[in-house]
C-alpha cells in the first residue's frame, strides 16, 4: 500500500466556467504517480454527473471522495455537492456546509489543509471562477514550499479567481489549461530528484545570498527560492558534493566559489526572436505604430531590460530596421540593452554569434543583417549602431526614462513577488505616455494593470495610458552625481504662441542680460543667460522668489505684484547683491508679455548687472527701506486676505464634515448591505452556471439521442408509428409508409383519417386499449397486397415508466416466415399422415407376424413330445426356439420404438425416489441373485417427464449395471442434482467399465459389446432417443475395470 502513495497531490480549484477547463487539463494529463482533487463551487442538493463526464476525458480512475478514503496515486478525487474536504495524514475528510448563504470557501478550506499535511507535496491550481476563493489557500500552500499553477485569467471566462490569486503573487507558473498537466509533469522529475536534507533549507539560501552579498554587488534576495535552490544543487553536484550542508561549509572560505555560484544564478536564457510568433505581433502592432508618430527629428527609444547576451536586443533592432527599409524619413534609434550579468554583456558587445545560436534566424535575415565571419555570424553596423550595451541591476539601479517601448521577458518569473510588483513600477515609470511595454508570455503586470491597455493578450503586450507616474525614492540607489554649477530649471505647463519669433526679438534688445520668463505664480517657464550670476546655485527651485538673493526677491516681489496690478512695465536700478568678489548692484526690469490666452500672465523679467550711478533719471534707484516696507505691507495685506479666506473655508469644512460624516455612515450601511448581497448574488451566479453548464451538456447530450433516434429511423425497415393519447400521428418510419398512405403533412393527423393498406378492421379499438390501460398487443395481420406483417401495440411511456403518453405501433414483415410455415405446416401434416400409416402398419405387421409364431410354437411343443427320445432332434428344436424368442422380442422392440414417438410429448411430476423403489422392486430377484446394493442421493426430488420412458431408463440402466458386473458384488448408486440450473440424474456402477471404443458404439441400435451375454442392444439406443427426443441428453463416463457413469441431463 506505501507504494501506492502518491509523491504529490494536485489540488484542483474551480468554480464558475471551469467544467470545459477541467476536461481539458485532463484531455493531456498522463500517469505520472500523482494523486488529483477537484474542488467545485456545486449548489446545494445538486446531483453531479462529474464522474460520469470527466471518466471521459482522463485516462485515471474517478471517484467521488468518501469519508476517510486515503489518498493514492494515480485517481482523481471529486468533492461531493454541500461539502466542505479536508486532508489530515492523507485522508479525506467531509463536513456538511449547512444552509447558510453566502460564498462557501470550499477551495481554501481544502488549500489550507493541504499545505499543512503535505508542505512541499503539495500543488494547487486555479481555474476560472468568480470570487476570491483560492486565494489565500494560494498563499499557505506557497508558504509551506509547495507549487501554485493558475490559468491566465485574460482567457479565462470568468477571471476573478486567477486575478486574485495572482495578486496575491504567489503564483509560481500562469498558464493555459492545456500547458499546466506538462508543467506539474517536468515540477514532479524535478522535485524527486531533490536532495533531502538535515537542517533548514531555507536557512541555508538566505545565508548563501547574504555570502555573495558581501564579496559582490549582486543582491539575489528578491529572487525565488526554489530557482536558487535548484542552481545550489546543480553546482553542488558538479562540485561533487553530496550533501548541501557539506558544500556550504565549502563556500564560507571560498570567495571564488561563491562568485562561480552566483554566475549560475544570473538568468542567460535568451535567443533570437525567441517566441516568432511574439515578435510577428510586435512587428505588426506595436513598431509602425511607434514609427508613425515619431515627431520630427525625434529618436526613437528602446529599453530592453534582462538582454543576457544580446540576442532579444539585436532582434528587436532588425525588427525596427526591416519596418525602416525605403523609408525616406531619417530616424534615430536608440536600443538600451542591459543586464546584471558581466560576461553576458561583453559577448553580447562584440555582437558575434555562432551557427547555432543563429539557427532560428531565416535566412533572408541572415543575408541582411550579418556577415558570416568563418564558422560564426557577427551582426551588420547598422544593427549594431543601434544598441547601447550596459550593465544594470533592476533591484537596484533606477530605470531608463521616457522609453517607447521597453522589453522585460521571462525574467520576472524568477523574482518573488514582492521584487516583481517594484520591477514593474519602475518599468511603467520608464515608459512614456503611450509607449508599450513587451512580457514574456507566463508574466502578467498585475500590480500596473490599471495603468496599462492590453494590446496582445497572449504575448503580453502592453501601452501604458496614464501620464502621471510616481516611484518612490528608496526604490532604488541613486548613483554618485557630479557637482554642477548651472540650475536646471523645469518648464512650466504655460506656453507662448509664436515663441521663438517672440523670444529672437527680446533676445536682440536684451543681449548680455539674463532673461526670465514667468507666470502669475512666479514659476520659472524658460530663462536665456547666465543665471549663475543673478541666481543662486544651492537651491534647486522653480519659483523665482526662491532662486533670487534676499535684497533682489524683495524688489522683484514688490515690482511684480505692481505689474500684474497695471499690466505696465516697471523697473529700478542699483539692487544691491553680495557676491564672491564684493557688492554689485542689479538693474531689474519686469514687462508684461502679450498673450493670446487670457487664463494665464506671462511675464518677462530682465536682470542686468550696472552701476548704481549710471541708471537713467527715468528709472529710479532702488531704497531698501522703502521696498522693504512695501514688500512688508503688501505682505501683510495678503495674510490678511488669507485669514478671512482661511476661517471662511474652515467654516464651509465643518459643515461639508457634518454632511460628510452622515453621508459616510449611510454608505458604510449601504456598503454592508451590497457586499452581502453581492455575496449571496455570487454565490448564486456561481450555482447558476453550474447548473447551466449541466444543462448544456444535457442539451448535447439530447440532440446526439435525436440525431441516433432520426437515423435509427431513416435505417428501420420495420414500419413504427407513435400515436399520442388524443390518437394523432406524432412520427413514423419511412417502413410504415408502404403499409399506410403517410406523408410528412400527415403528422398531427387523426390516425382514424388516414387510409391504410391493412386488412384489421380492430386495429384502432386495439389502439385505444393501449392507451387506457397500457397493456401490450401482439396479432399477425394481411395486407392488401398479401403480405403478412407481426404487429405490436404498446405503450408510449415517459418519466422513467411511470406515465403513459400514447402508443407505439410496429410492424415487422413476417411475409417469408408465414410462407415457411405455411410450408411446413404442410409438411408436418404429411409426416403426421405418413407416423399414422407407420404406426397402423407396424401394429398390423407385429399382430400378423406373432400368429405364425404361435403356431409354429404350438408345432414344437407337438414335436418335442415325439422326439423326447432323440438328443440331437431336440437340440434343433431347443435352436429353434430361441430363434422364435428373439424374433418376439425385435417384434416387441419394433412396436416399443412406434410407441415412444407417441409418447415424447407426455409430461408427469416424477418422484424420483418413488421412481426408483419400483424398479428395484422389478429386479428383486436379479438383484437377490447377484447381490446388489442400490444407494440414493437426491438433492432432486422430483422433476417434469415422461413418467413410463424414465422408468424405462432406469430399469435399462439398472439391468444392465447387474448383468454387466464386475468381480465383486455390484453397487449401484443414484443421484439427483442441479447443474447449470437444470435437473440431472446420474447412475454410477462398480461394474466391468467399457473400453474407449465401445464407448463409441453404445448408443447404436443393436450394439451389443459383449456377445456372450444374452441382450438385444437396444435398451441404450432407446434411452437415448427418449432423452435427446425431450431436448436433454445422455452422457456416460467409464473405465475398464472401475465401472461406468451413466447421466442424464433433464431439459
Amino acid at each position: 500500500m506505501i507504494n501506492d502513495l502518491p509523491k504529490h497531490i494536485i489540488a484542483i480549484g474551480a468554480s464558475a466556467g471551469g467544467m470545459d477547463e477541467i476536461n481539458i487539463f485532463f484531455d493531456n494529463t498522463p500517469l505520472d504517480g500523482v494523486a488529483y482533487v477537484i474542488m467545485q463551487h456545486l449548489p446545494q442538493d445538486f446531483k453531479s454527473r462529474m464522474v460520469e463526464l470527466l471518466a471521459r476525458h482522463s485516462k485515471l480512475e474517478v471517484k467521488e471522495a468518501t469519508q476517510g478514503v486515503l489518498v493514492v496515486q494515480n485517481i482523481v478525487y471529486l468533492i461531493p455537492s454541500n461539502k466542505f474536504m479536508t486532508i489530515v495524514e492523507g485522508r479525506l475528510h467531509l463536513s456538511d456546509k449547512g444552509k447558510s448563504k453566502g460564498p462557501h470557501m470550499t477551495i481554501d478550506t481544502f488549500f489550507d489543509s493541504l499545505a499543512t499535511d503535505c508542505g512541499q507535496r503539495a500543488i494547487g491550481v486555479v481555474l476560472s471562477g468568480l470570487g476570491a476563493d483560492g486565494s489565500q489557500g494560494a498563499v499557505s500552500i506557497h508558504k509551506n514550499g509547495g507549487l501554485i499553477i493558475v490559468r491566465t485569467p485574460e482567457t479565462s471566462e470568468f477571471s476573478s479567481m486567477p486575478a486574485h490569486a495572482i495578486a496575491t503573487g504567489m503564483a509560481d507558473f500562469i498558464l493555459e489549461p492545456q500547458l499546466m498537466p506538462a508543467a506539474i509533469a517536468t515540477y514532479v522529475i524535478e522535485h524527486g530528484e531533490q536532495l533531502i536534507e538535515d537542517f533548514d533549507e531555507q536557512e541555508m539560501i538566505e545565508e548563501i545570498i547574504a555570502l555573495i552579498g558581501k564579496i559582490s554587488p549582486l543582491d539575489f534576495s528578491g529572487y525565488k527560492h526554489t530557482t536558487i535552490l535548484r542552481r545550489i544543487k546543480k553546482r553542488a553536484a558538479q562540485e561533487n558534493y553530496t550533501s548541501l550542508k557539506e558544500y556550504l561549509n565549502f563556500l564560507k572560505g571560498s570567495p571564488e566559489g561563491l562568485i562561480t555560484l552566483a554566475s549560475e544564478f544570473l538568468i542567460s536564457v535568451t535567443g533570437f526572436f525567441r517566441d516568432a510568433d511574439a515578435f510577428a505581433t510586435l512587428s505588426a502592432k506595436v513598431i509602425p505604430e511607434l514609427l508613425n508618430n515619431l515627431a520630427a527629428g525625434e529618436e526613437l527609444k528602446v529599453w530592453v531590460a534582462g538582454s543576457a547576451s544580446g540576442e532579444e536586443a539585436y532582434s528587436i533592432a532588425i525588427s525596427i530596421a526591416e519596418q525602416l527599409i525605403g523609408s525616406r524619413a531619417e530616424i534615430l534609434v536608440k536600443i538600451f540593452a542591459t543586464d546584471l550579468d558581466g560576461d553576458a554583456m561583453a559577448l553580447a558587445t562584440k555582437g558575434i554569434y555562432t551557427a547555432e545560436a543563429v539557427k532560428g534566424i531565416s535566412a533572408e535575415r541572415l543575408q541582411h543583417f550579418f556577415v558570416k565571419e568563418g564558422g560564426f555570424y557577427r551582426v551588420v553596423p547598422l544593427i549594431r549602431k543601434m544598441v547601447i550595451f550596459a550593465k544594470h541591476d533592476l533591484a537596484k539601479n533606477p530605470p531608463y526614462c521616457n522609453m517607447h517601448l521597453i522589453s522585460c521577458r521571462n525574467l520576472l518569473i524568477y523574482m518573488m513577488p514582492v521584487l516583481q510588483k517594484k520591477i514593474f513600477s519602475m518599468l511603467l515609470f520608464g515608459l512614456r505616455m503611450r509607449g508599450y511595454l513587451f512580457l514574456g508570455s507566463s508574466e502578467i503586470p498585475t500590480s500596473i494593470i490599471d495603468s496599462l491597455e492590453t494590446i496582445d493578450k497572449r504575448w503580453k503586450i502592453y501601452r501604458n495610458i496614464k501620464s502621471k507616474r510616481s516611484l518612490s525614492y528608496d526604490a532604488f540607489s541613486l548613483p554618485e552625481l557630479p557637482e554642477v554649477k548651472s540650475v536646471s530649471l523645469k518648464v512650466s505647463n504655460v506656453s507662448i504662441p509664436q515663441f521663438g519669433e517672440f523670444m529672437s526679438h527680446t533676445l536682440a534688445l536684451t543681449m548680455g542680460c539674463l532673461v526670465i520668463f514667468i507666470d502669475e505664480s512666479y514659476q520659472v517657464i524658460k530663462s536665456f543667460g547666465d543665471s549663475s550670476k543673478f541666481l543662486l546655485q544651492e537651491n534647486f527651485n522653480t519659483n523665482l522668489t526662491e532662486l533670487l538673493h534676499p535684497q533682489l526677491a524683495v524688489a522683484f516681489n514688490t515690482l511684480a505684484k505692481k505689474v500684474l496690478q497695471t499690466d505696465q512695465q516697471t523697473s529700478v536700478a542699483g539692487i544691491p547683491m553680495k557676491s564672491s568678489t564684493g557688492t554689485v548692484h542689479i538693474d531689474l526690469s519686469i514687462a508684461p508679455v502679450p498673450n493670446s490666452a487670457k487664463s494665464s500672465e506671462v511675464l518677462m523679467v530682465i536682470l542686468k548687472a550696472s552701476d548704481i550711478g549710471s541708471a537713467g533719471e527715468e528709472v529710479p534707484v532702488f531704497n531698501g527701506q522703502t521696498y522693504q516696507d512695501q514688500y512688508t505691507q503688501d505682505l501683510e495685506h495678503e495674510l490678511k486676505q488669507l485669514k478671512a479666506s482661511h476661517q471662511k473655508l474652515n467654516q464651509q469644512v465643518d459643515a461639508s464634515n457634518e454632511n460628510m460624516q452622515s453621508f459616510n455612515e449611510e454608505l458604510v450601511s449601504a456598503n454592508e448591505e451590497m457586499q452581502s448581497t453581492n455575496e449571496e448574488m455570487q454565490s448564486v451566479n456561481e450555482e447558476l452556471h453550474t447548473i447551466n453548464s449541466d444543462y448544456q451538456l444535457k442539451n448535447r447530450e439530447l440532440l446526439e439521442i435525436n440525431d441516433d433516434l432520426n437515423n435509427y429511423f431513416r435505417s428501420n425497415i420495420n414500419g413504427q408509428l407513435f400515436i399520442n393519447s388524443e390518437m394523432l400521428l406524432m412520427k413514423f418510419s419511412p417502413g410504415a409508409v408502404k403499409l399506410i398512405n403517410l406523408r410528412e403533412s400527415d403528422i398531427g393527423r387523426p390516425i382514424y383519417h388516414i387510409s391504410t393498406n391493412i386488412r384489421f378492421e380492430t386495429i384502432l379499438d386495439d389502439i385505444n386499449q393501449v392507451t387506457i390501460d397500457g397493456s401490450t398487443i401482439s396479432k399477425q395481420i394481411q395486407t392488401n397486397d398479401g403480405r403478412w406483417y407481426q404487429m405490436m401495440i404498446m405503450p408510449y411511456l415517459q418519466q422513467l415508466g411511470t406515465k403513459r403518453n400514447g402508443t407505439i405501433v410496429t410492424f415487422g414483415d413476417i411475409t417469408e416466415l408465414k410462407d415457411i410455415q405455411f410450408e411446413l405446416d404442410r409438411k408436418n401434416q404429411s409426416l403426421q399422415r405418413i407416423n399414422e400409416d407407420l404406426d397402423n402398419f407396424i401394429h398390423t405387421a407385429s399382430h400378423d407376424l406373432l400368429a405364425p409364431l404361435g403356431n409354429i410354437e404350438a408345432s414344437i411343443d407337438v414335436m418335442n413330445s415325439i422326439a423326447l427320445s432323440d438328443p440331437k432332434f431336440l437340440d434343433v428344436i431347443n435352436l429353434i426356439n430361441r430363434s422364435i424368442k428373439n424374433y418376439r422380442q425385435l417384434i416387441t422392440d419394433i412396436s416399443i420404438i412406434a410407441k415412444i414417438e407417441s409418447e415424447i410429448d407426455q409430461m408427469d411430476l416424477v418422484n424420483i425416489e418413488e421412481l426408483v423403489r419400483n424398479v428395484e422392486w422389478s429386479l428383486e430377484d436379479k438383484i437377490r441373485l447377484s447381490g446388489a446394493t442400490i444407494q440414493l442421493d437426491l438433492e432432486v426430488k422430483e422433476l417434469k417427464f415422461s413418467k413410463k420412458n424414465l422408468r424405462s431408463i432406469l430399469f435399462n440402466l439398472v439391468c444392465n449395471a447387474i448383468k454387466f458386473k464386475g468381480a465383486d458384488p455390484p453397487v449401484i448408486k443414484i443421484s439427483s442434482y442441479l447443474s447449470s440450473g437444470r435437473a440431472a440424474v446420474s447412475i454410477m456402477d462398480n461394474g466391468k467399465g467399457i473400453d474407449e471404443k465401445g464407448l463409441g458404439r453404445i448408443f447404436e441400435m443393436y450394439g451389443r459389446l459383449h456377445q456372450d451375454i444374452e441382450g438385444t442392444g437396444i435398451g441404450l439406443y432407446l434411452a437415448k432417443k427418449i432423452i435427446n427426443a425431450s431436448g436433454g441428453k445422455l452422457e456416460v463416463e467409464s473405465k475398464i475395470g472401475q465401472g461406468s457413469m451413466f447421466t442424464i441431463f433433464f431439459a
